[in-house]
């Protein structure tokens, strides 16, 4: 079978000539819908066509349940999967039986991608690249997931992240896949290594020139004095259906896979990055209007610096009020501690406190009674604050909303004003803006206690010295 020695290279070194351009490794530029075979014979149908999953592990069981799912949220149909259990093999990762196996297979099936789990290095990358078939395309976990959320990223500052990503991820294997005298010989004309290095240092600067997501909405919350609230978790760990629980316009029995919200909010799917991009409702909590945010899920073996390169949602959580970490319930024992140190070290690197997180062990429906508490015991010896909810069946969802109440900044305060237009005004405003604990009606006057973020009270306070100083001036 005959090989193109550059192939490859333009795959993942061609620099966009936009900013917004798609990433051409994952052909997302001009999708085409073909129809993929299963091994049991069902016919699939996928956007960019058939893909082989490989898997590999020094101990037995070799999971590819994650990577398959990756992998069609990429928008392939895995037509096989191939595991193996070995040590690394520092050439090719998998070994070199295997990798015949596995070419064999690529040309049978006419797969356009090889998905490894796992990363693979500059050389394991190349030299696999050069053993399949010329359309098979290669990718490891993470060079996958940044082509996924290439595909999704929405607003600009998240498509530059996801691109700069990308190009980080893929100039060492550039590098390795060129001719090192090339390089240097062609220093002063460009080449796509050069070409994408250049094309990093623009980025950098353009990024930096750009407001954070984080700074904007923290600007926005304080101009329209509402408290935040931010879900954090695991993919599939069941904060997009909490999210419908708890938002003022969403329902949690109108939703569903096969009937998506119209409006664009978070989906109730179980699909790896169905929430790549945050999603704010507001909810009214106990009286009190409240900015709650889902954001993007982590997935098993996620390194940080990929989590922070697509998205700056999780520097949200820094600005909040309160961190509603989901965790599953129905994780194993092992795996559950596992994501839960994850989720909280990652939480501690944006520098929210401990003190501000609270742990919602969700799908308590799923499992028994000692099982959930098991769990709730794993997550109290790191947090203060553990609530057992079922978010799909709304089992203490009142418990979770007073563990948030508790935790949202806090002040009281009492009006005493004339009972008069202006003061009938203020009071809507207050109804919107913090919780009205009582209204009082004692002849011409009006005693309004109510309870609230400092900055909105402090703000009412102003007000209703406005309207007591127009009273006073009415009087004399």
């Amino acid at each position: 079978m005959q090989r193109k020695s550059d192939r490859r290279t333009t795959s993942m070194s061609e620099e966009p000539t936009t900013d917004t351009e798609t990433d051409e490794a994952t052909g997302a530029d001009s999708p085409s819908r073909d129809e993929a075979t299963d091994r049991d014979g069902s016919q699939r149908t996928a956007e960019k066509g058939s893909a082989i999953v490989a898997a590999r592990a020094e101990q037995a069981p070799v999971e590819t349940a994650e990577i398959r799912q990756l992998t069609e949220a990429a928008g392939y149909a895995v037509v096989d999967e191939f595991t193996q259990v070995r040590p690394r093999d520092p050439g090719t990762n998998l070994g070199d039986g295997k990798v015949a196996e596995i070419a064999r297979c690529a040309a049978a099936t006419e797969a356009v991608a090889l998905v490894v789990d796992g990363e693979l290095t500059p050389t394991q990358t190349t030299t696999l690249a050069a053993r399949m078939p010329d359309e098979t395309r290669v990718f490891d976990r993470y060079r996958l997931i940044l082509a996924i959320f290439a595909e999704q990223a929405g607003h600009r500052r998240a498509q530059l992240q996801v691109e700069l990503a990308r190009l980080r991820y893929d100039l060492p294997r550039i590098k390795e896949a060129a001719d090192e005298g090339l390089l240097n010989r062609r220093t002063e004309r460009g080449t796509p290594y050069y070409d994408v290095r250049d094309r990093i240092d623009r980025l950098d600067r353009k990024l930096d020139e750009l407001p954070t997501p984080a700074e904007q909405f923290r600007e926005r919350r304080q101009q329209e004095g509402f408290d935040l609230v931010t879900l954090a978790g695991y993919t599939n760990a069941g904060k997009s259906t909490l999210l419908h629980r708890l938002a003022d316009d969403l329902s949690v029995t109108n939703a569903s896979p096969a009937h998506p919200d119209e409006t664009g909010v978070a989906e109730i799917e179980d699909r790896l990055f169905k929430t790549l991009e945050t999603t704010t409702r507001r909810a009214t909590v106990e009286g009190r209007p409240v900015l709650v945010t889902d954001t993007v899920g982590f997935v098993q073996d996620l390194p940080h610096w990929l989590v922070q390169s697509f998205s700056e949602t999780l520097s949200e959580a820094a600005s909040a009020d309160v961190v509603v970490l989901v965790a599953d319930g129905t994780d194993p024992v092992d795996e559950f501690e596992t994501k839960l140190d994850v989720s909280l070290s990652v939480l501690d690197e944006q520098d929210v406190t401990r003190d501000d997180v609270v742990v919602a062990v969700n799908k308590i429906d799923c499992e028994s009674a000692a099982e959930v508490e098991r769990r709730r015991r794993i997550a109290a010896e790191r947090v203060d604050s553990v609530v057992t909810i079922s978010a799909s069946e709304g089992a203490n969802l009142d418990r979770l909303v007073d563990a948030i109440i508790t935790r949202l900044p806090s002040q009281r305060e009492t009006f005493t004003l004339s009972n008069r237009d202006e003061t009938m005004s203020l009071l809507s405003w207050l109804y919107d803006h913090v919780t009205v604990d009582s209204v009082e009606y004692a002849g011409e006057m009006v005693v309004i206690e109510v309870d609230g973020r400092p900055s909105v009270i402090a703000k009412a306070r102003a007000r209703a010295e406005a309207i007591s100083s127009e009273g006073e001036s009415d009087v004399r």
